[in-house]
C-alpha cells in the first residue's frame, strides 16, 4: 500500500480531516451574435474529506440477478483469496475493472523524470469493497448460490467454492408491479411484498428493511443501488412526479403510474440513504429529486456504462475531435441473460434505447463547424433475445463518417463482453465513490458555512450512460472528460491542480539544452 501525501501550504492533515484550499479557474462566455467574450475567473475554495471510513452497506435492488449475484460471489472471493481452475490455467481473485481498484492516477514527475502514479483509492480515504456488507432485494426467492449457477457468469470450480458462502444469502421480498417490467418475467416473481401499485404500506416496508439491515450488520451507512430490470419509462405527469410533495400524495393515493423503482428512491431518500439508478428507467423524477435536496440525500443515474456504450463515447469523441464528422452510428446487440429477456419487451427495450441514444449528443453539440444547428448523427440501436449466449453479450457497431473534399471512412467493430463481470465491478465504484463524496464538503472564500456537492452526483457520469446532472448544469458524455473530473476533484480535495498534461517543465528543458547545444 502506498503512503501517500501531499507537503504543502495549502492542505492540512489531521486525525479527522483533510482541509485543503483550492484555487478553481473557470472562464465565463458571453455571446451576442458572432462576438464572443471570455471573462477567466477564479474562485477560492476550502475542500474538507473525513478521513474516518464508515462501515457501509450495500442494498442491491434485483440482489438475485446476474449482477447481484456476481458482485457478491467477486466480493467474498477476494475476502477469501480464492483460487480456481479453468481450461487456460489457475485464476486468482482481483478488482479488474473497478477504476477505483485497479486504476492509478499521475501525481507528478521524480527529479529524474520519472512519472509517479499511485493507486486510485489510495490519494483519499476510501471503503475496501471487501468490506462492503452486501444485502437487497428481489422478486424471486433464490439464495444467492443458486442464483449464482442460474446466471451461468463464473467457472464452475469457483462457483463451487462460493456456494457455500452465498447460501446463507438470500433477497429480501421486493415490490412488483406488472405493468412496469416484461411480461415474461411473471413467473420469476415469486418472492413479492403485497400490492401490485405504489402505496406508503411499500415505503415504509422498505424503509424498516433497510433499518433492520443497519442495525443488524452495525453500520455507519448504507447506499442503495437498482440494478434490478429495465422497466418502462413511466409518463411523468403534473401533479403525480413534479414535487416531492405531489409525489408522495400519489404514493399514498395509489398512482398507477409510480414506478416501483421510484418507490425505492423515496425510500431510501427518507432513510437518508444515497440512491443510485443503474438501469435506463425514468426513475429520478423532478419530485424525486426535490425530496433528495429537502433531505440532503445523494442521488445518480441513469443506466450502468459498461462496453459497447463506454466505447461509443470514446469513438465519437475521438471522431469529432479530430475534424472528422460521423454521420450514421448503427449498434447492434444480442444477448441471453435475463436483462435480454426483459429488454424483449418493447416498452422495456424502449427506455434502453433512449439511454444508449442520447451518449453522443453533448460531442456532437460541441463542433458546429461539422454540425449545423439542429443536425445529429443517424443513430440506431438494436437489442436482440438470444437464450444459449447467456450473460455472454455480443455487440456490433458500424461508425460511418464524412471525411475530406466528400470521401467515406467506416469503422466495423465486434465486441464480446460478459455482461455482468464488466457490471459488477462498476456497481463496486459506484458505492464507494458515493459514499465517499457523503465524506467531502466545500465552501468558497464568501461561503460561511461548508456544504455538500449538489444531490444529483453528477461525478458519477463516467459510470453511467444516461448521466444526470442538477438542472441548467451541461451534461457531458465524453468517456475521458467525465474521469478527469473525478480525477481532479481528487486532486482538489489534496490542495493539487488539476492534471493538464502540459508537462512545460520538460518543454522548458528541452528548449534551453537545444539553445546550449547551438550555442557551443
Amino acid at each position: 500500500m502506498t503512503n501517500f501525501k501531499v507537503v504543502s501550504d495549502a492542505v492540512q492533515y489531521d486525525d479527522e480531516t483533510i482541509t485543503a484550499k483550492y484555487h478553481y479557474d473557470t472562464t465565463r462566455v458571453t455571446k451576442d451574435g458572432d462576438n464572443i467574450t471570455v471573462h477567466p475567473s477564479r474562485t477560492e475554495y476550502t475542500f474538507k474529506t473525513e478521513r474516518k471510513v464508515p462501515r457501509v452497506g450495500m442494498m442491491l435492488v434485483g440482489l438475485g440477478g446476474n449482477n447481484g449475484s456476481t458482485v457478491a460471489g467477486g466480493i467474498i472471493a477476494n475476502q477469501e483469496k480464492m483460487t480456481w481452475h479453468t481450461k487456460e490455467g489457475i485464476h486468482e481473485s482481483n478488482f479488474i475493472g473497478s477504476v477505483t481498484q485497479a486504476s492509478t492516477l499521475r501525481v507528478g514527475t521524480t527529479a529524474e523524470g520519472e512519472e509517479v502514479h499511485i493507486p486510485f483509492s489510495e490519494m483519499l480515504p476510501t471503503v475496501r469493497p471487501t468490506d462492503l456488507v452486501i444485502g437487497g432485494w428481489d422478486i424471486n426467492n433464490a439464495n444467492l448460490a443458486d442464483a449464482m449457477a442460474r446466471s451461468k457468469v463464473f467457472a464452475y470450480d469457483l462457483q463451487r467454492q462460493l456456494a457455500p458462502k452465498l447460501e446463507a444469502i438470500v433477497p429480501l421480498p421486493s415490490v412488483y408491479y406488472p405493468d412496469f417490467i416484461a411480461a415474461n418475467q411473471t413467473e420469476r416473481a415469486n418472492h413479492v411484498i403485497p400490492g401490485d401499485k405504489a402505496c406508503m404500506a411499500h415505503v415504509e416496508h422498505l424503509r424498516n428493511d433497510i433499518r433492520s439491515f443497519k442495525e443488524e450488520h452495525k453500520l455507519d451507512k448504507v447506499v442503495v443501488l437498482w440494478t434490478a430490470n429495465t422497466e418502462r419509462f413511466c409518463d411523468v405527469q403534473t401533479g403525480v412526479h413534479d414535487t416531492a410533495n405531489n409525489l408522495l400524495g400519489a404514493i399514498k393515493r395509489g398512482e398507477a403510474e409510480v414506478s416501483p423503482s421510484t418507490v425505492f428512491a423515496v425510500a431510501s431518500i427518507l432513510e437518508g440513504c444515497s440512491y443510485i439508478n443503474g438501469s435506463p428507467q425514468n426513475t429520478l423524477v423532478p419530485g424525486v429529486i426535490e425530496l433528495a435536496q429537502t433531505h440532503g440525500v445523494f442521488v445518480g443515474g441513469d443506466d450502468f456504462k459498461t462496453g459497447q456504450t463506454k466505447i461509443k463515447s470514446v469513438l465519437v469523441d475521438f471522431l469529432v475531435s479530430a475534424g472528422i464528422k460521423p454521420r450514421s452510428i448503427v449498434s447492434y446487440n444480442h444477448l441471453g441473460n435475463n436483462d435480454g429477456c426483459n429488454l424483449s419487451s418493447p416498452k422495456q427495450f424502449r427506455s434502453k434505447e433512449i439511454s444508449k441514444s442520447n451518449v453522443v449528443d453533448d460531442m456532437v453539440n460541441s463542433n458546429r463547424i461539422l454540425y449545423k444547428e439542429g443536425e445529429h448523427p443517424d443513430h440506431c440501436v438494436v437489442i436482440k433475445y438470444v437464450p444459449y449466449v447467456a450473460d455472454s453479450k455480443r455487440a456490433m457497431d458500424e461508425y460511418t463518417s464524412e471525411i475530406f473534399m466528400g470521401g467515406h471512412n467506416t469503422i466495423s467493430m465486434h465486441n464480446t463482453c460478459e455482461d455482468s463481470l464488466l457490471a459488477a465491478p462498476l456497481i463496486l465504484d459506484l458505492v464507494i465513490l458515493t459514499e465517499l463524496f457523503e465524506r467531502i464538503t466545500f465552501q468558497t472564500a464568501e461561503e460561511e458555512s461548508f456544504q455538500k456537492m449538489h444531490s444529483v452526483l453528477s461525478v458519477l457520469s463516467y459510470l453511467l450512460k444516461a448521466p444526470m446532472v442538477p438542472k441548467k448544469a451541461p451534461v457531458v458524455n465524453a468517456l475521458f472528460k467525465q474521469r478527469a473530473c473525478i480525477e481532479n476533484i481528487f486532486r482538489a480535495c489534496v490542495g493539487l491542480a488539476p492534471e493538464s498534461h502540459m508537462q512545460l517543465e520538460h518543454k522548458q528543458t528541452l528548449q534551453m539544452s537545444i539553445l546550449a547545444t547551438e550555442g557551443a
